[in-house]
């Protein structure tokens, strides 16, 4: 199997990834601030690698004709149905993004400044050139430019790479073991919306999404070993940059306390 070529070249820093000290670092609530505030751009450029394949893999524009792989057409908007109109944890259709949202404010965190923040990069004329003069924190910075440069290029069978082993076959792992390090703490914090939003991550992801994302990237690269070959080196480049992100994110945790215990 062509898709032994990604698992053998992703194998260390996935399982450099699922070993990640930050999942046991967030004992606070401050620390799960810390952690949603910037996780939050991950849950939105997500989105964004998601609805750049659609748009892709099928017409979205008027007047509409066939296009595309019907069977790539159903896989895609599959996946998309249920992360863009999902039911929350009272019913409520929403998308998985403003699922997280949701998550935060109940947290306790001020969703003004990732809102914002997010519509003037999305509506920026060069989204590249916006995230480098963002005011975000400099690992937030680097996820979205890996995520949007990846999307720039235009290469599905990439595209598709990055979304699947980057995002859909490392998140049900991946959310376990942070929801595992939520249930040793005695957080203040309402954590019934996050925790919602991790587990109906890892049942989709595992039991519908991931598979129907792997046959999406194997329909792309069909015999194509370039095309395996690019799918396999996007694929590290998207964990990488995942890692470097949570390395941030829990300098940032660290930071926090250094600077709240020379306070006291």
């Amino acid at each position: 199997m062509k898709e032994n070529l990604i698992l053998k070249e992703i194998k260390d820093v996935r399982e450099q990834l699922l070993n990640h000290k930050l999942y046991t670092a967030i004992k606070t609530d401050e620390d799960l601030k810390l952690f949603m505030s910037s996780h939050i751009y991950a849950v939105w450029d997500f989105m964004s690698l998601l609805k750049s394949l659609q748009n892709s893999l099928t017409c979205t524009q008027t007047p509409w004709t066939p296009k595309g792989n019907p069977d790539l057409r159903y896989l895609i908007n599959e996946i998309v149905l249920a992360e863009e109109t999902d039911i929350d944890q009272n019913g409520n259709r929403m998308s998985h993004y403003e699922m997280y949202l949701n998550a935060m404010i109940a947290a306790g965190i001020s969703i003004d400044q990732p809102k914002e923040s997010i519509h003037k990069i999305a509506n920026a004329t060069n989204i590249l050139d916006a995230i480098n003069l963002s005011e975000l924190p400099k690992h937030v910075k680097q996820f979205l430019h890996s995520t949007f440069s990846i999307i720039q290029r235009g290469k599905d069978h990439e595209i598709a790479a990055a979304f699947t082993y980057g995002r859909e076959d490392l998140i049900p792992e991946m959310f376990t073991e942070i929801l595992n390090g939520l249930s040793k703490t005695s957080l203040d914090t309402d954590l019934e919306p996050i925790t919602y939003y991790f587990d109906r991550h890892i049942e989709l992801d595992g039991d519908e999404h991931g598979p129907m994302a792997h046959k999406m990237v194997a329909m792309l690269c069909e015999d194509n070993q370039e095309k395996w070959n690019e799918a396999a080196a996007v694929s590290k480049e998207a964990l990488q940059s995942r890692i470097s992100l949570f390395n941030g994110i829990l300098e940032e945790i660290n930071t926090h306390r250094t600077e709240f215990a020379t306070s006291l």
